[in-house]
């Protein structure tokens, strides 16, 4: 497909898991951009709730790729890119969750972004928004990665454009030639840290990732919380302890078997650490995400990747 003339070809690509709640408030935000879509895809990830009727139903136009089993976000992440960047040949692939909720320019402020930067938009092969939880107004802010976890300066976040190593696929959106020539995500990596990894993968190939801070996108990260301490403030995103093993699985092996180094072996310690104490002090399944977490931690050092833990 490719360029019609000067206009870039733009497909959506939004992964959907029983989300016959969450996905019309979705795909009618997409309907609403203020710069067109040239089509919208689905990854129907194996639904038994009836969103395949409700999208045959009332979205007749959307391109629905229905899997045959949970292959998990990253599985449906890897065989929607697949689809709209290698067998249609977008320029630009716009990749979600069934949840998020993307503001009606953020395509329009990803792209005027990309332009404001003249000369040095070459080589930028990711752009995101700004991930903003719906009920606190909390930003996720993408991160930076410096063997390690670390977050931008308030400068940086009120830059109109600046460049980030680590974004959330939810929102971001991905150019043809970065899926041609890194190649797909980690469809073994099933859930969480895929779409870091894939950064990291596209960051060492020389691509630029830019965040345009003026676009944004509504997403929900696990069952959010606020929670105080004295001193201490932050949102907890409260996740399953399902996902706590993929969480710390993948992190783990990322820093033993793709990036390792003392320090990062360090960070990612000191990391899981902070994080299990947070478990504890805010979790509502505190022993369940603990022995996931170990678990996690065991499979990702012994490089055991793959569905190993069924959601419930």
């Amino acid at each position: 497909m490719g360029n019609r003339g000067s206009e870039l070809s733009i497909a959506s690509v939004t992964v959907a898991y029983n989300a016959m709640g969450a996905l019309p408030r979705h795909l009618d935000a997409l309907s609403r951009q203020t710069r067109r879509l040239q089509e919208v895809v689905v990854v129907d990830n194996a639904s038994s709730d009836g969103t395949g009727e409700l999208l045959a139903e009332r979205y007749p136009h959307v391109r629905v790729l229905k899997m045959a089993k949970n292959v998990g976000m990253a599985g449906a992440w890897a065989a929607g890119l697949a689809y709209a960047a290698l067998e249609k040949n977008h320029d630009w692939v716009w990749t979600f969750d069934d949840d998020s909720i993307p503001a009606e320019d953020a395509l329009e402020m990803m792209l005027r972004g990309k332009e404001s930067l003249n000369g040095m938009q070459d080589g930028v092969g990711i752009l995101a928004p700004i991930p903003v939880h719906g009920e606190t107004g909390t930003i996720y802010p993408p991160l930076l990665w410096r063997q390690g976890f670390k977050r931008p300066s308030a400068k940086m976040l009120s830059t109109r454009v600046w460049f980030a190593d680590l974004v959330i696929a939810s929102g971001c959106m991905v150019q043809r030639r970065v899926v041609a020539e890194v190649g797909l995500p980690r469809a073994d990596f099933f859930m969480d840290f895929f779409d870091f990894e894939y950064c990291l993968r596209a960051r060492s190939r020389g691509f630029k990732i830019a965040v345009a801070s003026e676009s944004r996108l509504t997403h929900q990260i696990g069952n959010a919380r606020q929670v105080r301490l004295p001193g201490y403030f932050r949102l907890w995103p409260n996740h399953p302890p399902w996902r706590e093993y993929y969480m710390t699985r993948n992190l783990a092996y990322a820093i033993w078997w793709l990036y390792p180094s003392a320090v990062t072996k360090l960070f990612v310690l000191r990391h899981l650490l902070r994080h299990a104490g947070g478990v504890l002090l805010f979790g509502s399944s505190k022993i369940s995400s603990l022995q996931n977490m170990v678990r996690g931690f065991k499979d990702g050092y012994r490089g055991n990747l793959g569905a190993r833990v069924i959601p419930s």
